[in-house]
């Protein structure tokens, strides 16, 4: 539980920090905003590589392969479409009646409610004792195929985003390649996968990532290529040959294993660079008010970014109202699955589904490479951090609600 609340702190803490160091460092932060940046990147590659590392095919059906992949596609779809609908409600000019460029904007902004955190959510369900449940396995099975869909859903934003032609085709050609690569490589790459090399392949997509933007800027282009770090750092965790009898979704060392990323002090230093990740998300967050916040939005050409500031109160309101909603987008795992649990044990599972996390401040660190910027996702930053924060309590809750399911159901 304190790690939770620790992330959550040190998000909010970056978060302060950017609005506070441009003034206290003067000139000389304009030079440190590209190493942050970079440095976010690295570390986000390094979390989506273990997303990778953990993802696999489970053992099951089709059908109910099938059945699985959908419910979690609701999962990954429902949070996200509720608050971009809030955001264009409530928080954009002129609401449904908003220009194309406003829509966008916030449906991209909208999507780090999206993906679940699997590594908190695991360690802390394992922790409450709750790993030889019903809810439990098929909490692995959702939010693995949640984080694939997050990364599957990030494709087509981002075609709406820098449009359609040749540059398209290029980067979707690249990521059929990718996905190819993955599968048909899947758990084949012998390559190390302690906690060295894993940053070094980190540091090594982020480098490649900037090369490919900083050339095709130079080659003149309008959008330069901007793949990010999700899919190539994914697609490599997939093809990453683990430890024979490793169990990635262990995350300690109460299974045994002592190789790979599951090893006790893999997980130490995950938990650190991790959290160095959630400053450097708040850290890179452009001015949210003011003459350099609408300087910002102005030379990136976003409506949304260029907001006004809002008071606290009505911040509080819509962080409080962003919360719930992305919440209530995952509730549907508590409608279905009738035939095989009981009803508190659905339930259990769709708010086990709550916890947000680090794959969540990835997406926040995508949006800002798109220069998003402003109050709107100053929300979005405390969004995250405050169900960041309540992960204890629905983890309390899960508990007790497994409790008490009867025995004879």
């Amino acid at each position: 539980m304190k790690k939770v609340l620790v992330f959550s702190i040190l998000l909010v803490l970056g978060l302060v920090g950017s609005q506070t160091l441009p003034y206290v460092v003067g000139p000389g932060w304009t030079s440190a905003a590209p190493v942050i940046e970079f440095l976010a990147m690295v570390a986000l590659a390094f979390v989506m590589i273990h997303v990778g590392y953990e993802f696999e095919v489970h053992n099951s059906s089709l059908r109910s392969k099938a059945k699985d992949y959908f419910v979690s596609l609701s999962v990954a779809l429902g949070p996200w479409i509720l608050c971009a609908a809030y955001i264009l409600l409530f928080l954009a000019p002129l609401g449904w009646q908003a220009d194309r460029d406003i829509w966008i904007e916030s449906v991209l902004v909208s999507k780090f409610t999206a993906p679940t955190s699997a590594g908190i959510l695991f360690s802390l369900m394992a922790a409450a004792g709750l790993s030889v449940t019903w809810m439990f396995g098929k909490a692995r099975v959702l939010t693995i195929y949640d984080d694939l869909n997050t990364v599957l859903l990030m494709i087509p934003l981002k075609l709406l985003v820098v449009g359609f032609g040749g540059k398209t085709a290029a980067l979707g050609a690249g990521v059929v390649l990718l996905f190819l690569a993955a599968w048909k490589w899947m758990r084949r790459l012998p390559i190390p996968v302690s906690w060295p090399w894993v940053v070094s392949y980190a540091a090594l997509i982020a480098g490649a990532n900037e090369a490919i933007y900083l050339g095709t800027k130079h080659l003149g282009m309008d959008t330069p290529v901007h793949l990010k770090v999700l899919l190539p750092a994914f697609a490599l965790g997939c093809m990453l040959r683990r430890p024979e009898g490793a169990d990635p979704h262990s995350d300690d060392a109460r299974e045994g294993h002592q190789e790979g990323p599951e090893a006790p002090d893999e997980q130490r230093v995950s938990t650190i660079i991790s959290a160095a990740f959630m400053v450097l998300v708040g850290l890179s967050m452009p001015p949210i008010a003011g003459d350099a916040a609408h300087a910002v939005a102005e030379s990136a050409k976003l409506k949304l970014a260029a907001l006004p500031m809002m008071g606290w109160q009505a911040m509080v309101g819509h962080v409080a109202a962003l919360t719930v909603l992305s919440n209530l987008g995952k509730m549907l795992p508590a409608f279905v699955y009738r035939d095989e649990a009981h009803w508190r044990e659905r339930l259990a599972l769709a708010i086990g589904m709550w916890p947000r996390g680090e794959v969540g401040a990835g997406i926040l660190i995508v949006s800002l490479g798109y220069g998003m910027g402003g109050t709107i996702l100053a929300v979005c930053v405390l969004v995250l951090a405050l169900n960041l924060t309540l992960t204890g309590p629905f983890i309390w809750i899960v508990k007790k609600l497994v409790a008490g399911v009867p025995r004879t159901a």
